[in-house]
């Protein structure tokens, strides 16, 4: 069996066990967690989480960040003055592009087709590395997950320290981690 379909494996059973309902928004999180270089291949095999989290009676919903830079940026009334001199656009995305992300994101966690038995699967994490951090926007949504949020995060994870792509210094965050060696709460 493959990383990835491990990986699945692992998500499903953890998926399928009987949820607690009176968690906190951080405790409703769960990371997948695998290694920056099979990006492609989760992406491809995302189809086998969705089943198994439907297998398990819950609701499957996509959202992903990839999308979120270019859709902020078009709509930046100063987009060509950033692009000429990228080093002014870095207060705007610390503050305004977390704020974009993190209300893209509770646009689909509150929307009607979420419910206290869905899961939201969160794609393209790694999309925001440079631009701002995914604790900052995870932070501001955490009130808002009802069901489960499924972070599927390229990177490493070290106890409670989580890297994105390896390559920053990482950050402690409680959560449920499911990665190719097991799950933790």
């Amino acid at each position: 069996m493959g990383r990835i379909e491990d990986l699945a494996e692992r998500y499903g059973q953890h998926v399928g066990t009987p949820w607690a309902r009176n968690l906190a928004g951080a405790q409703r999180i769960i990371f997948v967690v695998y290694d920056k270089v099979d990006e492609r291949r989760l992406r491809a095999k995302r189809k086998d989480f969705e089943n198994r989290t439907r297998a398990a009676g819950h609701d499957w919903i996509e959202f992903d960040f990839a999308r979120c830079f270019g859709t902020w940026m078009a709509n930046q009334e100063y987009r060509d003055e950033y692009f000429a001199a990228p080093e002014d656009m870095a207060m705007k995305l610390e503050t305004d592009f977390t704020a974009f992300c993190a209300d893209e994101l509770r646009r689909i966690l509150t929307s009607t087709a979420v419910s206290d038995d869905g899961v939201v699967a969160v794609f393209g994490t790694g999309s925001l590395y440079g631009l701002t951090r995914l604790s900052h926007v995870l932070g501001k949504v955490e009130a808002d997950i009802r069901g489960r949020l499924a972070v599927f995060f390229p990177g490493g994870k070290e106890g409670n320290n989580y890297r994105l792509l390896d390559a920053r210094d990482g950050w402690s965050y409680l959560a449920v981690a499911i990665t190719c060696s097991g799950s933790e709460a």
